[in-house]
């Protein structure tokens, strides 16, 4: 595989860990609250992550960053951890094989996003792969 679809690679190894997240969790707030299941989740994931900082020796001091990437990143952080809320409770409450596919409506969402706040292309593909999603979606959790 090039080295310029490296990303195919990683999105692949996310799409299969977060199938794995969701089976997981569900086992997990079975036995345990929902938000403390989170902030049990979001430690392991800070310690996992500054242990590959580390190691692969990427540490930058702060004020060395762009203001304007500090910002994008913590209302990002605030965005994941509101999401990561609402999905560990609906775990909670309901089913895996829905609130999964429910989530991953996100797709959507993202598709929208681009185009209105990035300017990216809409092409037909990535029209009618939104509204396959989105059928799937409703055909799975629905």
């Amino acid at each position: 595989m090039a080295a310029t679809n490296s990303w195919l690679v990683f999105a692949l190894g996310s799409a299969f860990f977060a199938a794995l997240t969701a089976i997981l969790g569900k086992l997990g707030v079975a036995e345990i609250n929902s938000n403390m299941a989170t902030l049990i989740r979001t430690c392991v994931i800070m310690a996992m992550t500054l242990c590959i900082v580390l190691m692969r020796n990427e540490w930058q001091p702060v004020h060395k960053m762009s203001r304007y990437g500090l910002l994008m990143l913590v209302l990002s952080g605030i965005a994941t951890g509101l999401s990561w809320l609402c999905y560990w409770r609906a775990l909670q409450l309901g089913d895996a094989s829905k609130v999964a596919p429910i989530d991953k409506l996100s797709v959507v969402l993202v598709i929208l996003f681009a185009v209105i706040f990035l300017h990216e292309a809409l092409s037909w593909k990535v029209l009618l792969g939104g509204a396959l999603v989105t059928a799937g979606v409703i055909m799975i959790a629905w």
